[in-house]
């Protein structure tokens, strides 16, 4: 590793960072990560802080999960790369596809196709969406529906069926046949309402509506987050996710759900469709099924979708897709040591706990502050959102949510912001104490950034 001087110095030049200006970061460099153990960060200059980010939502064991590390080098030395397409495959894969159906079976979920990560594992849903429907006689089922606000990645198909502006505009025109209805959000909504059953029952009346006008029959799927995260951090009511799968179900039309971010406890539950009481078809998850200390996803698919490929007797089920990387057997034994981590630790269970704590937090800040305009979130996934005004709901100014950001950190705690929005996605192991270090930073960082 070259010296301080030198990474301080080179910071941001040559090395272009996703979700960022680079000019921007040019002129204010990012800080730079050096080591991190448990809970905590350090930055180059030696500031030791805790992660209220996560990593980026998928590091929900923290930084000291031996288990993994060992299975990584381990794997290293046994067979550190070998591909799984056509004729060839390796046994950590294997192994990994078959804890997954285990671990998956309550969503009724029974295979597995491996990628490098969430945007991969949505891209695979959507494809695997229309080529069912191909495979089952209905090619014209090509259409996708999603919500506003909805994130889904960042490959062209992702892009378009995301419902943020943000991730859409400088990259347009994206793919067609993709429609957008209104998010379950009680805080913006074009329905006059904070009722989160009427607004589930407003997004269902105008589901229902794009079907009449578009054709059921042209649709392949419904694709949608069980909690809504980089849009924000939107819970729905609890009625919305079984409306939505029973629309889809009355119209032939097939329901993806994005767990990319929901998988594996960090909304309290195990998979987000299980805290919503629903079976997806296909479902598209990463980030956190290797800690984040290696780059993997799955897209893990029902029963139903499995008989209809493995039945078919022609050459409209042979599965023209895939990715060097997929089915990595690091990346297979990171999983497998992961899934043995997490189920052994309970940390939904820790996550639905020091959610309820950290939700009381936040409910104290908005009390204390102006600038917070609305809290939102369940288990470890939680939004402030901040305003100028709350009675017009006028999103704080740029510099106001830095503020909020940089105060934070000096006061001991990292968080992230996006918009108008702080979000905090800690580790899934943290305790009561670190749920108090993030309220009390936070607190700080509001503080200085409203005046008080």
């Amino acid at each position: 590793m070259r010296e301080t001087n030198f990474l301080i110095e080179n910071n941001a030049r040559q090395l272009w960072h996703p979700m960022a200006h680079p000019a921007d970061m040019q002129a204010n460099p990012p800080r730079i990560i050096t080591s991190a153990r448990g809970v905590e960060i350090t930055d180059i200059h030696g500031k030791t802080v805790l992660d209220g980010v996560g990593g980026l939502w998928n590091v929900n064991l923290g930084y000291s999960c031996d288990p993994i590390k060992q299975a990584i080098k381990d794997q290293l030395d046994e067979l550190p790369y070998y591909s799984t397409f056509r004729g060839t495959t390796n046994a950590p894969s294997i192994e990994l596809a078959y804890e997954l159906a285990e671990w998956f079976k309550s969503d009724g979920l029974s295979r597995a196709f491996f990628t490098s990560g969430g945007s991969d594992s949505v891209e695979t849903c959507l494809r695997l969406a229309r080529q069912y429907h191909r495979v089952n006689g209905q090619p014209e089922r090509t259409k996708f529906i999603a919500l506003k606000k909805g994130y889904h990645g960042t490959h062209f198909g992702g892009a378009s069926v995301n419902g943020n502006q943000h991730f859409r505009r400088n990259y347009e025109p994206l793919l067609p046949g993709v429609y957008h209805l209104p998010a379950p959000w009680p805080y913006r909504n074009p329905f006059g309402t904070e009722d989160g059953a009427e607004i589930a029952a407003a997004i269902g009346r105008l589901f229902e509506e794009e079907i009449a006008f578009q054709g059921a029959d042209t649709i392949a799927a419904l694709i949608l987050e069980p909690v809504l995260g980089s849009g924000g951090i939107i819970v729905p009511h609890e009625s919305f996710l079984p409306l939505m799968r029973e629309i889809c179900d009355r119209h032939g039309i097939l329901l993806i759900a994005d767990e990319v971010i929901t998988a594996f406890g960090r909304t309290g539950a195990w998979t987000g469709s299980r805290l919503w009481g629903i079976k997806p078809d296909l479902m598209s998850t990463a980030k956190a099924i290797t800690n984040g200390y290696f780059p993997f996803g799955v897209a893990m698919i029902s029963e139903t979708i499995a008989q209809a490929f493995e039945g078919n007797k022609n050459t409209l089920a042979t599965i023209s897709h895939g990715y060097t990387y997929s089915g990595h057997p690091i990346g297979a034994a990171a999983a497998i040591a992961t899934l043995k981590e997490i189920r052994r630790l309970d940390v939904a269970t820790n996550a639905a706990a020091r959610g309820a704590e950290l939700g009381q937090g936040l409910d104290g800040l908005k009390a204390r502050h102006e600038l917070v305009g609305d809290v939102r979130g369940i288990g470890l996934m939680w939004a402030l959102e901040l305003v100028g005004d709350r009675a017009k709901k006028t999103p704080a100014a740029k510099d106001v949510v830095q503020k909020v950001q940089d105060v934070a950190y000096e006061a001991g705690v990292l968080v992230r912001t996006s918009g108008a929005n702080v979000i905090i996605s800690p580790p899934l192991v943290i305790t009561a104490g670190d749920v108090a270090r993030i309220v009390a930073a936070l607190d700080a960082g509001l503080s200085a950034a409203g005046g008080r």
